[in-house]
């Protein structure tokens, strides 16, 4: 009677286990759907298809011709629109106390006042997801969101992808860097990617018609191609800070450059 007794007890115990573990994964798929279902567009995940933003890690050199041809003398005057919305650290762009975007937070980001760019009912805005959005102020609605990344950057489980850099909207172009090795040239309309260089930036930049002044993390200042992201000429530098260029100048801290060439000025 005994050993039926346990045998018994031993085919209990295992029929409970098994219920057990189809019950978790029950619960554990049925909180996964209540999770999506809880999503809205009120209240986003970051939906939308990613796309390599590189074929590779080499940056691409524009041919040596010279100078940089079509240079201004001076910085452009930048069109600077009143913008309300802030975006916090968990990822999440206010007007005021009204929630229009939520995106995921991250562990990785870098602690600053990041301020998003409104251009008409849009404004756009840098995440720590290395994310760049495009939201639609009044009903709320996402109308794009562009990687602003290499996708080499999420692998090791710490890289740091936070767009801190302002985002500058100028005509129909949108431009971004982060700090997931990336500054991208997108389209306003669909952010689609224009051309991305492999440099990462956590500072503003200067934006010319032919040429944008980086200043790199690598502690190097770079001359972009505005028309095709190639590299007209990189030179290095002692401190990181955001660059100026005043009568065909670039000044970088106490360093200053000829902004046609690169080459070092005393």
């Amino acid at each position: 009677m005994k050993n039926n007794f346990n045998i018994s007890l031993y085919k209990f115990d295992n029929v409970s286990k098994k219920h057990l573990r189809n019950f978790s994964f029950f619960i554990l798929h049925f909180s996964f759907f209540i999770l999506l279902a809880a999503c809205s567009k009120t209240d986003p995940v970051l939906p939308g298809q990613r796309e390599n933003i590189f074929g590779g890690s080499a940056l691409m050199y524009y041919p040596d011709t010279g100078a940089i041809p079509g240079l201004p003398d001076n910085a452009p005057v930048l069109p600077a629109g009143e913008c309300e919305c802030v975006v916090d650290s968990s990822n999440i762009i206010w007007i005021g106390e009204k929630k229009i975007f939520s995106g995921f937070p991250t562990s990785n980001y870098v602690q600053c006042e990041k301020q998003p760019v409104c251009d008409g009912d849009f404004v756009y805005a840098g995440l720590s997801t290395g994310e760049l959005v495009k939201v639609n102020q009044k009903t709320r609605s996402i109308a794009w969101i562009a990687d602003i990344y290499r996708d080499s950057n999420m692998t090791g489980g710490a890289s740091m992808l936070d767009i801190v850099a302002p985002v500058v909207v100028l005509d129909n172009d949108v431009y971004a860097g982060g700090l997931g090795d990336a500054f991208c040239k997108l389209s306003k309309s669909s952010g689609s990617k224009r051309w991305c260089a492999n440099v990462a930036t956590a500072v503003a930049y200067v934006v010319t018609d032919p040429a944008i002044f980086v200043v790199g993390t690598d502690n190097n200042v770079y001359a972009i191609n505005n028309k095709d992201g190639s590299i007209y000429w990189h030179a290095a530098i002692k401190k990181q800070s955001a660059p100026t260029l005043k009568d065909s100048i670039i000044t970088v801290g106490k360093q200053k450059f000829k902004a046609s060439t690169g080459e070092s000025v005393k």
